[in-house]
């Protein structure tokens, strides 16, 4: 029983340590085989019946992404080992997953598929002709290859449906959908008047819609994918897991309303536009609210 018993720790020992080498190789700098996070599921949504929807509204929610509550999402601008962006990680499940997206330009009801053409051309992708000085004085053309511009990509428009569930008594709120926005200057060409009162060419910014991610199409992609937790790194969430625990900052754009569901701005300005997304804010607070007797 003793040989056997000796014989038995040492395969044990010899195994622990052939596993351990093969750890130690797959991971190069990790100490530990990282799980967790590569092989997590997003929990699935509670059932909810149409019976049970006592109240509902769709909101469109603008998350700058330059907020120091929303640094997470938008660094880093080039993938650090398993690390990437929230917009990196939406680029690298549409190159290597097969993650569909959706044209933007005044629909966002995610029925327009978008071609990856389409989509380079949103991010500032292609060819550039600019002149080159030479030695002898002259200017040659030369055409640049410009890469997908992801550092201007520095707001996300989220379109989210608020409603109260009475099977549950509470209020539930699901993301609909994601809008990436690249915010870029607007390049002035041959204009001599400007240039000689001295203003700059790219004074005018620009915001254009690059696609829409439809939200729980998406869901696999970004619970498997760790987003930086700056106080423990040992301690990940994932991307699915912050727009489910609402671990970002953003502010109301839109609301569905009888005005053909226009935004915001188009009825007010300035400080106003921020007190109306205010009242609107507090008007999904008091629908619940109001629905409990003390």
């Amino acid at each position: 029983m003793r040989t056997i018993s000796v014989l038995t720790i040492a395969i044990c020992v010899i195994t622990l340590s052939f596993t351990g080498q093969i750890l130690a190789q797959d991971t190069k700098v990790e100490v530990y085989e990282k799980i967790h996070i590569p092989k997590k599921k997003p929990i699935p949504y509670i059932f909810t019946r149409e019976a049970d929807v006592m109240w509902s509204k769709v909101i469109w929610r603008m998350i700058d992404l330059r907020e120091k509550m929303n640094l997470p999402l938008f660094y880093p601008i080039q993938p650090i080992g398993e690390r990437m962006s929230f917009v990196s990680l939406i680029f690298f499940g549409i190159d290597n997953e097969g993650l569909q997206v959706y044209a933007p330009g005044g629909t966002d009801e995610f029925k327009i598929p978008m071609s990856k053409d389409d989509l380079d051309s949103n991010m500032g992708k292609g060819t550039k002709t600019t002149k080159v000085p030479q030695a002898d004085g002259t200017d040659k053309d030369t055409t640049i290859t410009l890469d997908r511009k992801f550092d201007e990509v520095k707001k996300i428009l989220i379109k989210e449906k608020w409603f109260f569930d009475k099977n549950y008594s509470t209020m539930q709120v699901r993301i609909l959908g994601l809008c990436p926005i690249r915010v870029y200057p607007r390049e002035i060409k041959g204009n001599t008047d400007i240039a000689a009162a001295g203003i700059d060419d790219n004074a005018e910014m620009l915001q254009k819609q690059v696609c829409w991610v439809y939200y729980p199409e998406a869901r696999n992609l970004f619970s498997s994918h760790p987003v930086f937790n700056k106080f423990n790194d040992a301690q990940q969430a994932s991307f699915d897991d912050l727009f489910m625990q609402r671990r970002f900052s953003g502010f109301i754009y839109q609301e569905t309303n009888v005005y053909g569901d226009r935004q915001i701005k188009e009825y007010t300005t300035g400080i106003e536009n921020l007190l109306e997304a205010e009242r609107i804010k507090e008007t999904l607070f008091n629908i619940e609210h109001d629905l409990w007797e003390f």
